[in-house]
């Protein structure tokens, strides 16, 4: 063999062990150091990917953050205990099966075989536990079983249907966390999976519910997926101790899950109740009929829909806005004396009792709901004027909290799907006949409850328009602030109504109930003395004609506690005044609720301000 030779063959020699010694000053590298140094955005270390690797997982809880009621009532995130059973090389001994078949529900033969095929995770239906005696998974004795589990998982919506659309529900939607990967790509890598908020509360403080990582229980597997003898289950989360956060919502839980019943126990299809409180417009209670399941949500059939901010034609409750123009104006007074036959005589317009109210006072007229007072009164009146008030009012815009800058980031409006409304529409000549008609929340006029509750409100702060909140605050896990939301009162400006005007509208709505022939006096008899305005909306013409109701108002009269408005859509024309009816049994239940707490707490219930 020629030198040469020899040296390459040397050369190649020393290439090899020269390889050989940088990979294991390499591998040395990584168990001594590198193993625990981390390598992710989201801080894990490379011994920790190696072990998941050969791990398989389920999510216990996603770490989005949650929501709680004005009292810490919980509103999402329950714990359920689930039976979940693990895939196995081997079943364990048959006692232990069959036992645990007995408290599953079913036979040994269909456990086995189910158990055996499995190539993830399976989380036994609740329903089938206990067997011919359901019963609560946690309040049974499990036996100790290699492969099975009872484990707390955290479900973000309990299920079943209710009226908190105004909560909304999450979804996929990857074209958005892609979106978000984009703008802030130092940030954590999010799955595509990821759950966002599509409606609600949770799409508009979406960015504040996303967590900081899951919190999964992981079991360690073999090359076939299945459980390794001698090693259990361990569960592992973020660790942060900020999140998730907690967002505390204005509602009463108590308030809202029986209103929720009392529209169900009264049948009411499609409509809204809305609560506010009087003293600083907070959303007490909001329910949109009929109800959706935020597990189970149907986009096509709009049921996940928050008809508490949908516009609808109002009706007779507009008249408080067309009161208010007119008496700001100058253009009528209390004592003014109409006459109605019937019949407005002009316009096709009629007052809906045929046989007339004859002679009455303005705020007579206001009292019964005279349509051919209001005519009059529309006609006084320029659209601009109606305009302004309606905007004095709170109307004709969205009214709910919002920031326009919030915290140095985007604008924010805590409430989702809010519509503006309307006074006019958006061509077209006004003439007398289209004034007429909208003086009696016709034509164009669209209002939602939620503006017709805080109008409400308006009247009770002497003119002052608030923003009604959801959300007072959300805080960290450890207890700090991470944002406030302070009650918003618009300054106020020369549109603005009195407040002689406004405690006027206030005295009348109370006269609606004690006329002899007020539209409201089915509420004498209700717990609290009340004060309101009712309407009622033609929506159609001729045979598929229908009507939208509602009722609008406050109590207890002397010192006002809650403002109500109540919306009940669709209804027969001619039926009787159904959403009367529902806004004195939420009266009576909210003056219920109210004793109820007040003895509990030992002592008698306090209410804002009188009003003089």
């Amino acid at each position: 063999m020629s030198l040469s030779v020899k040296k390459r063959i040397f050369y190649i020699l020393m290439l090899y062990a020269g390889i050989f010694v940088l990979f294991a000053v390499r591998v040395a590298w990584i168990q001594c150091t590198a193993a625990f140094v981390p390598v992710t955005k989201a801080g894990k270390t490379m011994n920790e990917l190696a072990v998941r690797q050969r791990e398989e997982g389920v999510e216990l809880d996603s770490g989005r953050g949650h929501f709680a009621d004005r009292n810490g009532k919980p509103l999402t995130g329950e714990i359920r205990w689930k039976p979940t059973l693990f895939p196995l090389s081997e079943l364990p001994p048959r006692k232990s099966v069959g036992e645990l078949a007995g408290l599953l529900g079913t036979d040994m033969k269909h456990l086995s075989e189910l158990w055996m095929g499995l190539q993830k995770p399976y989380i036994w239906p609740a329903a089938q536990v206990g067997g011919g005696k359901p019963a609560r998974p946690e309040s049974l004795t499990w036996p100790v079983v290699k492969g099975f589990e009872l484990l707390p998982y955290l479900e973000r919506h309990a299920g079943g249907r209710n009226g908190r659309q105004w909560l909304g529900f999450t979804g996929q939607r990857p074209d958005e966390v892609r979106k978000l990967a984009a703008a802030n790509p130092s940030k954590r890598q999010l799955p595509l999976n990821l759950q966002l908020g599509a409606s609600g509360l949770e799409k508009t403080l979406d960015r504040f519910l996303r967590g900081d990582g899951e919190t999964r229980v992981y079991y360690t597997v073999d090359g076939r997926k299945r459980a390794m003898d001698g090693i259990g289950t361990r569960a592992v989360s973020s660790g942060n101790r900020y999140f998730p956060v907690q967002v505390n919502t204005t509602v009463d839980l108590d308030i809202q899950r029986r209103l929720e019943k009392l529209t169900e126990d009264m049948k009411i299809r499609e409509g809204a109740v809305v609560v506010l409180d009087a003293e600083q417009g907070d959303v007490i209670s909001m329910v949109s009929r009929p109800f959706f399941d935020p597990t189970h949500v149907d986009i096509q059939s709009g049921d996940w829909s928050n008809r508490a901010v949908k516009a609808a034609v109002p009706g007779s409750i507009f008249k408080t806005v067309v009161a208010a123009a007119a008496l700001e104006k100058g253009v009528t007074h209390p004592g003014e004396r109409f006459h109605c036959s019937g019949h407005y005589g002009k316009y096709g317009l009629a007052c809906w009792k045929k046989d007339g109210h004859g002679s009455l006072t303005l705020e007579e007229g206001f009292a019964r709901s005279c349509n051919v007072v209001f005519a009059t009164l529309g006609e006084r009146l320029t659209a601009s004027d109606l305009e302004r008030t309606a905007a004095a009012l709170g109307l004709n815009r969205r009214i709910g909290w919002n920031a326009q800058a919030f915290m140095g980031g985007e604008a924010l409006w805590q409430i989702d799907q809010e519509e503006k409304g309307a006074v006019f529409g958006a061509a077209g000549t006004i003439d007398g006949g289209v004034l007429a008609q909208t003086a009696l929340g016709q034509r164009d006029v669209l209002m939602t409850p939620l503006q017709a509750a805080n109008l409400v409100v308006t009247l009770l702060h002497d003119g002052q328009v608030t923003s009604p909140r959801l959300v007072s605050s959300i805080q960290y896990k450890d207890g700090t602030i991470l944002a406030d939301f302070p009650v918003h009162r618009f300054a106020r400006r020369e549109a603005s109504i009195s407040a002689k005007t406004a405690r006027t509208l206030l005295a009348w709505m109370r006269l609606s109930v004690t006329d002899d022939h007020g539209t409201g006096r089915s509420l004498l008899q209700a717990a609290w003395p009340l004060a309101g305005k009712s309407g009622t909306a033609e929506t159609g013409k001729g045979r598929g004609s229908r009507n939208h109701q509602w009722f609008i108002g406050y109590g207890p009269k002397d010192r006002p506690r809650y403002a109500v408005a109540v919306l009940v859509q669709n209804r027969p024309t001619g039926s009787p005044h159904q959403a009367a009816v529902l806004f004195r049994r939420v009266m009576d239940l909210l003056a219920a609720q109210d004793e109820s707490v007040a003895g509990s707490e030992g002592h008698s219930t306090t209410f804002p301000k009188k009003w003089p």
